[in-house]
């Protein structure tokens, strides 16, 4: 079967810019695919990419879309190279919403999500203007390390009672800072309870063996994030044993196909992060 293929760029700015150890990210761009079948049914797709984090440019999503014909076929979707990762994602969800219709459905009640905070110390009113989360993300790595454990002290002691904190490094830890930081986290409990749900790639994806040390070093759980952005980088970290938790972006990690297999035959504890996607991404996600 033959699908009418048309697509357009989308540009959302942030409220509030996104800060990392990456840099400011103040505007979301990408695209939106529309496939429609001979009945005249249609679906979207989003292509959602950040060239930073692992997955193709915007750039060059728009020039691969560019050079497709009008008309294509599942074929043409299922031959997308593992290097347009999320062109992978964009399309196949596209197509499968055409070809396997889901009802709409409500997220379950009992599905939980981490708010981000912002870096630095308006983190603490963030913190103080919702008491009702469960869990809390914080970036790190972005402020001299003395400075971030200061400001850290005051966070752990506004959370909320029950609550946990999840801490990102996006990999701007060297191994000192990462001892430090774990040092400082398995120290914190309140009656046995573990105030830090993980630490996330706190080293560059090319310290994967070092990572695997501080794994087995230290009580906090890490987690990968950078170092399994694509569907190759998971497969692999996995095959070589990696026993902490992945944090996996769909919407840049690729085949959605072969994402699905990977999550149902291993025993892979998973964390399901957004790329800051539009309501279309979320909803297939």
């Amino acid at each position: 079967m033959r699908y009418s293929l048309s697509f357009r760029p989308y540009s959302r700015p942030f409220r509030q810019p996104l800060q990392t150890y990456h840099g400011l990210w103040h505007v979301r761009e990408g695209l939106i695919v529309r496939l429609t079948n001979a009945e005249g049914r249609y679906s979207f797709g989003e292509i959602a990419p950040i060239a930073w984090f692992g997955s193709e440019s915007l750039e060059q999503a728009i020039a691969f879309c560019q050079r497709l014909p009008t008309q294509i076929t599942a074929d043409t979707i299922f031959s997308i190279p593992s290097d347009l990762p999320a062109c992978q994602f964009g399309f196949e969800s596209a197509w499968e919403t055409l070809t396997e219709p889901q009802p709409i459905v409500k997220p379950p009640k009992d599905l939980t999500y981490s708010q981000l905070l912002p870096t630095g110390s308006a983190a603490i009113k963030a913190i103080q203007a919702n008491q009702s989360s469960s869990t809390f993300k914080w970036k790190i790595g972005v402020a001299p390390l003395n400075q971030e454990l200061e400001v850290f002290e005051k966070i752990i002691a506004c959370l909320p009672q029950g609550s946990r904190l999840r801490l990102d490094a996006n990999g701007g830890l060297d191994w000192h800072q990462a001892c430090q930081w774990l040092e400082v986290c398995d120290h914190l409990k309140v009656n046995a309870f573990k105030l830090i749900e993980f630490l996330e790639q706190p080293l560059p994806i090319d310290q994967f063996d070092r990572m695997q040390k501080l794994s087995s070093q230290y009580a906090t759980l890490i987690a990968l994030d950078e170092s399994v952005a694509t569907l190759e980088q998971l497969e692999v970290c996995y095959q070589q044993g990696w026993q902490g938790i992945f944090v996996i972006k769909p919407a840049i990690a690729g085949s959605i196909q072969r994402l699905r297999q990977f999550c149902q035959n291993s025993q892979a504890d998973v964390v399901w992060s957004s790329v800051f996607e539009t309501a279309i991404a979320r909803h297939f996600i």
